[in-house]
């Protein structure tokens, strides 16, 4: 077994994180250990694909577009002693969400829409990390708001960008480039990368604020 980042290994060729939790999503359990599937979760890939995050596991994390919690599951198993406030808007995946709470202490559903933060700032605290997931052609916007909101200064952004969903018609890689132009203002690219072959057209970016 190779260990990769905090609670996240290599288990012959199967990615998992070390959990005290059952399965979330229909994932395979190994003794203490959840099978984590790159096809079903954008930082599983980002991982597989020879990008890790330096995390201690106490991290307060703002998670934009939790869905019904497959990633969310897992970031909770690596930042344990932490916080993640999972922000969905769509009330079925968000049910599927609350099932996960019920039986973790260290996630906090939020139903909201995560282009208004100004809604949950009463809510949320200033976060070490924001992680974003959210396919609106403002993806970026809705970044940088709630980066101003909530990010600490030097805090880490990743954010996994769909380029169908910012504009359908054009190349992906122009898509891309566009994409890095607009957050070079107001945060410092640490490294990007595709996603394949887990996320078509996809990629991830990890950056820092200024």
């Amino acid at each position: 077994m190779k260990e990769l980042m905090r609670n996240v290994y290599l288990l012959d060729d199967t990615l998992v994180t070390k959990s005290k939790y059952g399965s979330h999503y229909g994932e395979k359990v190994f003794d203490g250990y959840r099978e984590w599937v790159p096809w079903r979760s954008k930082l599983a890939a980002m991982i597989l694909k020879g990008h890790r995050l330096k995390l201690r596991g106490d991290e307060r994390v703002l998670y934009l577009g939790a869905a019904s919690g497959t990633t969310v599951s897992h970031l909770a198993d690596i930042v344990d002693e932490g916080i993640i406030y999972a922000v969905e808007y769509s009330a079925k995946p968000f049910e599927k969400l609350l099932e996960l709470v019920r039986e973790r202490n260290n996630i906090i559903p939020l139903l909201f829409d995560a282009s208004k933060p100004w809604k949950y700032s009463g809510i949320v605290e200033k976060v070490d990390l924001i992680y974003q997931d959210i396919a609106q052609k403002n993806q970026i916007e809705i970044l940088k708001a709630n980066a101003e909101f909530f990010l600490k200064e030097k805090g880490e952004v990743v954010i996994m960008v769909k380029a169908r969903s910012i504009d359908s018609t054009a190349e992906p890689e122009e898509v891309f480039k566009s994409v890095l132009k607009e957050m070079e203002g107001d945060f410092k690219i640490v490294k990007h990368g595709s996603l394949m072959p887990y996320h078509r057209d996809h990629i991830f970016i990890h950056a820092y604020r200024f």
